[in-house]
């Protein structure tokens, strides 16, 4: 087996507004294996600033992943396992190498060409900017919103959510928001209940990471469901999982297979999350069409039934052309469509 990696940068359309800033572009890597006239490829989406192995080694790992994989590859992913990415980029490309397309990873109806619901993303930005943003999700036929909020002054965001209730009941909208932990844990509480107001399905993170205390708090109080995103990055073992759950107890959680380990970490915040009664979804961390391919895959395969976070493929104007598409708010595989291996044999094969 040969295996190496590449760096590619991926170009936004146009800006994406957080409440950590603005990003204009996404770095990812790919892992490419060749065996017998076979070859796969994987993603190892790195997330700048907020993954826990942005580390300064991170591309000296990369390469001791592809030698220990030409080595023979045994016991790598409990190698590699505090380097979360990594692990989720050598996961899709050992399957790809092995199945008999390299972009069909899991077998589900979903490659048959049964969608997937997703969410629409309406991003930060001035009131106006996520106004239209709204009115073009709607239009594409979303009926789940996540909205950004955070950046803006918080009397804005409420003018919005109370515009949009205005038009469109629970029954015909959900709404979820995503604060990326803008509050602080002293008013978290405060602008939670002025939110629950909008009969919102759930907020994420609404106050930073790495205060369990506060939060288990917040989450046994909260007048609106909350979801963990960011507070499970950085826990890499089943007990460490098991053990913040236990603590916080949240109404859910969200599960970015770049940010949390893969498969193998996210099936283990499921189980025990599952245990608990927390429910979950799954959500892309702005992967290329490869990664977020591998994604949706293994997503088909879990019996989802309410709306993922998996419609991120079209923020990117340097995209990988793929048979995934957007359409009336849910995420479809078109078989008829083909992968434009092209591109990729640029970078990796």
């Amino acid at each position: 087996m040969k295996a190496t990696f590449s760096k590619y940068t991926l170009k936004f359309f146009r800006p994406g507004g957080t409440s950590r800033g603005v990003l204009t572009q996404k770095e990812t890597f790919f892992i490419c294996l060749r065996a017998n006239g076979r070859w796969g490829i994987g993603e190892a989406g790195l997330f700048r600033g907020l993954s826990a192995d942005d580390r300064p080694d991170y591309e000296a790992r990369l390469e001791s992943a592809c030698r220990a994989l030409e080595e023979g590859g045994e016991g790598i992913m409990e190698t590699f396992r505090e380097y979360p990415s990594i692990v989720f980029g050598l996961e899709q490309a050992m399957r790809s190498l092995k199945s008999s397309s390299p972009f069909e990873l899991f077998p589900s109806r979903f490659l048959e060409g049964a969608p997937i619901s997703i969410n629409g993303l309406i991003w930060m930005g001035e009131l106006p900017f996520m106004q239209r943003q709204l009115e073009e999700k709607i239009k594409d036929g979303f009926r789940c919103l996540k909205l950004k909020i955070g950046a803006l002054d918080f009397e804005s965001e409420l003018r919005l959510l109370r515009e949009i209730r205005g038009r469109f009941s629970p029954k015909d909208l959900e709404i979820r928001v995503d604060a990326n932990g803008a509050f602080s844990a002293r008013e978290a509480l405060g602008k939670l209940r002025r939110l629950s107001e909008f009969e919102l399905h759930s907020i994420e993170q609404p106050i930073r990471a790495g205060q369990p205390r506060e939060l288990a708090e917040l989450c046994a109080r909260t007048p609106l469901p909350i979801a963990l995103d960011e507070e499970l990055i950085g826990c890499y073992y089943r007990e460490e999982k098991e053990r913040l759950l236990e603590q916080i107890r949240p109404q859910y959680i969200i599960l970015k297979p770049s940010l949390v380990g893969g498969i193998t970490g996210s099936r283990e915040w499921i189980e025990a999350a599952e245990s608990r009664r927390i429910g979950w979804w799954v959500t892309s961390a702005l992967e290329s069409n490869i990664g977020l391919n591998a994604i949706a895959q293994w997503t088909a395969t879990l019996d989802v039934h309410m709306p993922q976070g998996l419609g991120t493929g079209s923020l990117f104007s340097n995209n990988f052309k793929s048979p995934l598409e957007v359409s009336g708010g849910k995420l479809w595989y078109r078989p008829e469509q083909k992968w434009d291996t092209s591109q990729i044999k640029e970078i990796c094969i």
